[in-house]
């Protein structure tokens, strides 16, 4: 089992549609011993049963945006575990009205939040996981092609994952020299709760499931078996990247859709 011994603390399962969802279940059966935060009373009641299904009673609260908050999260691992070695960082947040309408609209409020829920945390659960992390440990955290590629009502979120990619780089060299690797997926659309708040969504997962290399969506299983790949041995020698898991949608240019053949192959 590939991660067999190994513990995983995972932020941002939100319900069984998350992509942190689909990789505490890759985790799971792999032999890892789970962890999970929540923000909310809300989140916590989705949370819970979801936790007791895949055998973890280790349910802790935890918002990124207060230092406080990331502090007493990792005294209670330290109390718990002692050390770990994995950690998934699946949070991010952008006021609704970020996400529609033109980018130049975009509110000093709205920028600074969204860059401290969806980027500045992860540099501030990686400072205060870093004393208790294993040798040979990985941080991995969740990215999307707005990062890059300019992506119709993605707006703030965008600006805030390219930070969040930025971060992965500086803080792969950082904690290079301890042997922490740190790498992000940067994943294809999802029907997920976070997806529910970007403008026009349904015609985005449309367009992506037709004009992917494999002319499918992915799923959070697919995002999962990525995940176990970086945060097992298989990757030993892989960090500072952004690994795409899209359906191969990130390296097509102009495309339209094409006309099913009725054409026997050959």
């Amino acid at each position: 089992m590939l991660l067999k011994g190994k513990k995983a603390l995972i932020l941002g399962v939100a319900n069984e549609r998350s992509l942190a969802w689909g990789i505490a279940q890759q985790f799971k059966s792999e032999g890892a011993e789970l962890a999970f935060t929540y923000v909310g009373d809300a989140i916590k009641k989705r949370l819970d049963p979801l936790a007791a299904e895949i055998g973890s009673n280790l349910v802790l609260p935890c918002d990124v945006s207060s230092d406080e908050s990331i502090k007493n999260l990792f005294t209670e691992i330290k109390n718990k575990w002692g050390t770990f070695d994995i950690l998934v960082h699946s949070v991010a947040f952008a006021n609704k009205d970020e996400l529609q309408g033109r980018f130049v609209n975009t509110t000093r409020d709205g920028f600074k939040l969204a860059m401290d829920i969806s980027a500045y945390s992860l540099i501030g659960v990686a400072r205060e996981a870093l004393p208790l992390m294993n040798s040979g440990g990985s941080i991995i955290t969740l990215s999307y092609l707005g990062a890059t590629k300019v992506v119709q009502n993605y707006n703030m979120m965008g600006v805030a994952k390219a930070a969040l990619e930025a971060s992965v780089r500086y803080l792969a060299w950082d904690l290079g020299a301890q042997n922490i690797r740190v790498n992000a997926i940067s994943a294809g659309p999802v029907k997920t709760l976070a997806a529910a708040g970007i403008k026009g969504f349904r015609s985005i997962l449309d367009s992506v499931g037709q004009l992917s290399a494999l002319k499918r969506n992915i799923t959070n299983e697919d995002v999962g078996k990525s995940a176990l790949y970086l945060a097992s041995d298989l990757s030993s020698g892989v960090t500072g990247e952004i690994h795409f898991v899209d359906a191969g949608f990130n390296t097509g240019a102009l495309r339209t859709p094409e006309a099913p053949s009725t054409e026997n192959p050959t």
